[in-house]
């Protein structure tokens, strides 16, 4: 059974620091592109970054570019999202997902999500 489950949300002050986390199992992790993906409050889902399967390759959405970083550990079967800079426009409940290492390309399992709220 495929399971992605998040960790590292909270509560942060805008111009903090979260590290998100995502732990795999039931798939062999290192076969599949990885991606993150954000839902704010009555909004719609937005493709937020992916990460290739060797993890030397991403893609960033622009609002989060040059902010997040999305790394992955392949020995450990865990997906990352460091995020720096926050701003409360980034409050979201946050997936892992695999695949999506596009935009535009498939998503076929999710997490349950990890929530973010950055709010003075």
């Amino acid at each position: 059974e495929v399971q992605l489950v998040e960790s590292g949300g909270g509560v942060v002050q805008p111009g903090g620091s979260l590290t998100l986390s995502c732990a795999a199992s039931g798939f062999t992790f290192s076969n599949y592109d990885m991606s993150w993906v954000r839902q704010a409050p009555r909004k719609g889902l937005e493709w937020v970054s992916g990460i290739n399967k060797w993890g030397f390759e991403t893609n960033y959405a622009d609002s989060v570019k040059g902010r997040f970083t999305i790394s992955r550990s392949n020995a450990k079967n865990t997906l990352y999202l460091q995020m720096n800079s926050l701003k409360p426009e980034d409050t979201a409940q946050y997936f892992c997902a695999r695949g999506g290492f596009k935009v535009s390309t498939t998503r076929d399992y999710w997490g349950q999500g990890t929530q973010v709220t950055v709010s003075s």
